[in-house]
């Protein structure tokens, strides 16, 4: 029946809230994995998107969102600073360059960027613009249009705004900001001409039919990619002693997002450890892009190397 489901899809049909979702959760895992992986084949190709972020300013964030270490309401061991130095950014985004990364992102804390340190992160993907030949993408919170044109002007191509889980679940994540919030931001995205970058959390507690939810939502908001992260408890968040998801519950979850967003980039992001074999099963149930390497260390090459070969092994190329 999935098989025959992921053929109606690659000849043009499209799942909606109007559509039986259940079926997606009472079907057999491998079946409904092998027509994950036919629909990615088919509008996807072999190609793995990869890309890697920084941590452009870490901590002291006003938001409470419950899963999160770099809240300022709870009590953990994150680093804290301020934006970084534009030659720290340059050397990260011409290190991910070299290495074979798609595409480079930086991401900060807080409830948006804004002043000085907005204009810093402009001038710093002006540079790199202008020195590195990599995809940019930010992740910045709640920004303009404005902001947005300045980023597409200053060469970013892509704004990464996940809106972590449904709707319903939200308020239970989150009390500080609220998804309508999140799903008005992406309009912003998609009207200053930005590929999006939108997804969630899975494993906070959620039922199933919020994870089909957030899928559905991210089909009608446009995703252009959607991160997957599956919640790995940090200490002295609200989350903390969350039961950790099993591998097929976060395969079963990959595979229905590729059903429901068929020509998006899936891509794993958090979580790739609760994976054997660091997610092989992932990129043959759907995934199509992965978050690679860890910041500006040895370890960053290491990941995207090892990646890499694992993907060449699997018959997938990144070029």
């Amino acid at each position: 029946m999935m098989l025959e489901l992921a053929n109606e899809i690659i000849e043009g049909k499209r799942i909606t809230r109007e559509d039986d979702l259940s079926i997606f959760l009472n079907c057999d895992l491998e079946e409904l994995c092998q027509g994950a992986d036919k629909i990615r084949e088919h509008f996807m190709g072999n190609r793995v998107d990869l890309c890697s972020i920084i941590n452009g300013r870490s901590g002291r964030c006003p938001e409470d969102c419950k899963y999160c270490a770099q809240s300022a309401h709870h009590h953990t061991s994150c680093e804290v600073y301020d934006f970084l130095e534009e030659e720290t950014i340059l050397d990260a985004c011409k290190l991910n360059e070299a290495e074979g990364v798609t595409r480079f992102s930086i991401v900060t804390s807080g409830k948006a960027l804004t002043g000085e340190e907005f204009e810093k992160a402009i001038h710093a993907y002006e540079t790199m613009h202008r020195q590195c030949n990599i995809e940019l993408c930010a992740s910045m919170g709640f920004l303009t249009l404005e902001q947005f044109q300045r980023l597409k002007e200053a060469g970013v191509t892509s704004y990464h705004h996940n809106i972590e889980t449904s709707k319903r679940n939200f308020p239970n994540i989150c009390t500080t900001h609220t998804y309508e919030q999140k799903m008005e931001t992406l309009k912003k995205v998609k009207e200053a001409g930005l590929y999006v970058c939108s997804g969630g959390i899975i494993g906070m507690g959620e039922t199933w039919e919020d994870k089909l939810d957030m899928a559905i939502s991210l089909a009608e908001a446009g995703a252009d990619s959607i991160p997957i992260n599956a919640l790995m408890p940090i200490k002295g968040t609200p989350l903390e002693n969350q039961e950790i998801l099993t591998e097929p519950e976060i395969l079963r979850t990959i595979a229905f997002f590729r059903y429901i967003n068929p020509t998006a980039e899936i891509r794993l992001a958090a979580g790739r450890a609760l994976l054997s074999n660091d997610g092989e099963l992932a990129f043959r149930s759907g995934a199509s892009a992965t978050i690679t390497g860890n910041m500006l260390t040895t370890a960053a090459c290491a990941t995207i190397r090892s990646d890499k070969k694992m993907l060449k092994d699997m018959g997938r190329t990144t070029e």
